[in-house]
């Protein structure tokens, strides 16, 4: 069992190892985490030969090994929060929804990129999240990443507020100048061009806050569609969302990712990208 548990830690970690660093110095990040895992296995060593001799015995070690993972998991946890957030997301989309995935080789691996998908409920983000290989971060309205319950959440996935121009100008200044960092850094970002969810389950028109993100930063975007949202729980069809109780039946979501365009592609073309893969 702690061989099992440790495979479920240490594969997915290496992997990390193996794909985050560029290619310049991948194998210089692997050597030096050979040496620190050599380092560790020693003191490891150590370690437990100094708590048997204080009078501990195999359970006593194990219990304090688990402490110690615990208090690095949660120190780590503090540094890249993102990294739990996606494997939350994704044991509860895969246990609470039967998830599709299409064309996910069109994420890039690494680099920014702009995702744009159509809105069909308040969890598209959820569907988003759990279908793309990278963090992705997100650009959402002011009011909801204002909502007390929830901010928290928002704020450590590093989600960025928009207010429209005639709202909160100078919050939307604040919005595209978070987007041109983040695609500096070389991270993903995802925006719901229409503004809204939808109230009928088709796409709305695209506004053009995307051609500006795109014209101030030169980076590939990439249509995706969201299928089988819309009816559920936390769609707007028959009214109001997340009213009444949900049915309890497993749905079938599907995540369509286009290929990628070049970012003179104009909010208009966007959208029958869109509708293109929502209908295919």
């Amino acid at each position: 069992m702690t061989g099992v548990c440790g495979s479920l830690f240490i594969v997915p970690l290496y992997a990390m190892i193996q794909t985050r660093p560029a290619g310049n110095i991948r194998s210089r990040v692997i050597a030096a985490n050979n040496i620190f895992n050599a380092a560790f296995m020693v003191a490891s060593a150590l370690i437990t030969t100094a708590l048997f001799k204080a009078g501990l015995n195999t359970l006593g070690v194990l219990l304090v090994t688990a402490l110690l993972n615990f208090a690095v998991c949660a120190y780590i946890c503090t540094l890249i929060p993102e990294f739990l957030m996606r494997f939350v997301v994704w044991v509860l989309a895969s246990t609470i929804y039967r998830m599709r995935y299409a064309g996910r080789s069109n994420i890039p691996r690494q680099g920014p990129a702009v995702l744009v998908c159509n809105h069909v409920s308040f969890i598209d983000w959820f569907v988003v999240t759990a279908g793309c290989g990278r963090p992705v971060v997100f650009i959402m309205d002011h009011n909801i990443y204002k909502r007390p319950l929830m901010n928290w959440a928002f704020r450590l996935s590093r989600a960025i507020p928009i207010a429209p121009a005639s709202e909160d100008p100078s919050l939307r200044e604040k919005t595209f100048a978070a987007i041109s960092r983040e695609l500096r850094d070389d991270n993903l970002v995802c925006i719901f061009p229409e503004g809204k969810v939808t109230y009928d389950g088709n796409v709305n028109p695209f506004k053009r806050g995307v051609e500006h993100i795109l014209a101030t930063d030169q980076v590939p975007v990439i249509p995706m569609a969201i299928h089988g949202l819309w009816g559920s729980f936390f769609s707007r069809k028959g009214g109001q969302a997340m009213h009444g109780m949900p049915k309890p039946s497993r749905r079938t979501i599907g995540l369509t990712i286009g290929g990628p365009l070049p970012p003179t592609t104009k909010a208009e073309e966007l959208q029958v990208h869109v509708s293109a893969l929502l209908s295919s």
